[in-house]
């Protein structure tokens, strides 16, 4: 029997996955999930992500049952113990080819480079595939043969070469004739540092992933362009946590796109052509993750911003965590992060440059805090906004533009209304007041005086970041 393996890792899906369809149509499938909580945790990965990783897996192990397809099930402690395992797999069931889809931070293109290698040695056919992106990164260059480090020509280039094929749908395999081996039973995921929020929140699957893209184009896509910044409106797509575990694809996304807009990408409707801009982004930070591998060492992608003088200030840190800096529209932010496990895109522009900004500390401790939180944690996007917001990245912000929290909040929350759900001791204040509580309206309530002056913050941002020598 030409037997095919199919290890499924942040692809949790049976729709549109490219080593599956590729397996598929080579034999019948045995699929395998390697879990590796150690080395996840490692990489930051906190207990709302791990939960929705595990429900996501349990819900792949339906669908993968529909379609008479074993899942296997092994827990590893680090990447270093994939080839083994797999290879394991492979002998005990005869396996004839091993099929994934390629995963781009530094570690994760170790593990898979590491795992083709040992299935060579013993002459068991391995294939990666260039699933999560368009482009498989290499592909994509500047006029000079260079990996692109700004997305604007990154985009323009992405939307003159991509082809019809490349956003094809991968076929979705038929029911095979059961085999005779049995899937394993998925264990419990072990005791976390912190305990999960609700799942309801979160729901997994790709059922949910489907409905969420289908009322995002039906209700919401349209207005995209102009509700997409303001954190009180339902204007996203809410498909973050879906696209970080592969639980929908970015082809599915843009399909449905172009059913909704005439067949078009790049223009037609507004709201519809900015949302493509964000998918596209996506890919390009996956891009620079292998371009640009210092970006996955904890190391600035601007290498002069290296010599930047963050401040040691663990006060300060933990008010920002804790959603106390007297910036109410900062706090409302942190607030709804640690509440829900997610955070509107517009504040989490404004909570990482007032970290990196005005408390000058080092963007790292918020990437870090966010990764921790965020059950859309995914290193490539995640350190990608940090680097923008903290002006060491790609398409850095001139290390002279710095929000005002409260110019900020006046002109994306006017009311005042998302501030008052999440900091419900404000909500007694005029919707003006919310914005920048004055002190003496603050005594009988129990909410902090601004923890630092904008100006005063702004400049020392200033001073630091010009003392830099390029």
């Amino acid at each position: 029997m030409n037997l095919q393996l199919v290890w499924f890792r942040s692809d949790l899906r049976i729709h549109d996955n490219s080593a599956l369809a590729a397996a598929a149509a080579k034999g019948p499938v045995v699929a395998v999930f390697l879990r590796s909580i150690e080395q996840w945790r490692d990489h930051g990965h906190g207990a709302n992500k791990l939960d929705f990783w595990a429900r996501g897996v349990s819900a792949l192990k339906a669908s993968l049952n529909g379609l008479n397809i074993p899942l296997l099930h092994r827990d590893i402690g680090r990447f270093d113990d994939a080839p083994k395992a797999l290879l394991e797999v492979a002998r005990e069931h005869g396996i004839k080819q091993l099929h994934f889809n390629y995963e781009y931070p530094l570690n994760e293109q170790r593990r898979d480079q590491s795992v083709l290698e040992a299935f060579q040695q013993v002459g068991i056919t391995a294939q990666g595939h260039h699933d999560a992106v368009a482009f498989a990164p290499g592909t994509l260059l500047t006029g000079k043969g260079d990996y692109y480090g700004v997305f604007t020509p990154f985009s323009k280039a992405w939307h003159k070469q991509v082809t019809a094929e490349q956003l094809a749908l991968r076929d979705t395999p038929s029911a095979q004739s059961p085999l005779a081996i049995d899937s394993d039973p998925l264990p419990a995921l072990p005791t976390l540092e912190d305990e999960p929020l609700d799942g309801r929140l979160w729901p997994a699957g790709e059922n949910a992933a489907s409905d969420n893209l289908e009322r995002f184009l039906r209700f919401r896509g349209r207005h995209y362009k102009d509700q997409r910044d303001f954190p009180k409106v339902r204007g996203t797509s809410e498909l973050s946590p879906y696209l970080a575990l592969g639980v929908i694809s970015h082809r599915q996304c843009l399909q449905a796109v172009m059913s909704e807009n005439g067949g078009h990408l790049a223009d037609g409707d507004a709201g519809l052509t900015t949302w493509v801009n964000e998918l596209i982004w996506r890919e390009f930070y996956q891009h620079v993750a292998v371009g640009f591998p210092q970006v996955c060492r904890y190391q600035p992608f601007q290498a002069h911003t290296k010599q930047l003088q963050w401040r040691d200030d663990d006060e300060g840190f933990a008010a920002w965590c804790e959603g106390r800096t007297g910036y109410p529209i900062v706090d409302a932010a942190m607030r709804q992060l640690v509440t829900t496990g997610w955070m509107h895109n517009r504040l989490r522009m404004i909570t990482a440059m007032f970290l990196s900004k005005h408390l000058l500390i080092d963007w790292r401790r918020g990437e870090a805090f966010f990764m921790r939180h965020l059950v859309d944690g995914e290193f490539c996007a995640n350190n990608g906004g940090w680097q923008w917001a903290a002006s060491t990245g790609t398409d850095a912000a001139p290390y002279f533009r710095i929000f005002n929290p409260t110019t900020q909040s006046t002109r994306f929350d006017p009311g005042g209304e998302f501030i008052a759900q999440w900091l419900p001791e404000l909500k007694t204040l005029p919707a003006k007041a919310r914005h920048a509580p004055p002190q003496d309206m603050l005594n009988p309530i129990d909410y902090p005086a601004p923890i630092v002056d904008h100006k005063a913050a702004r400049q020392r941002a200033l001073d630091a970041f010009k003392a830099l020598s390029k």
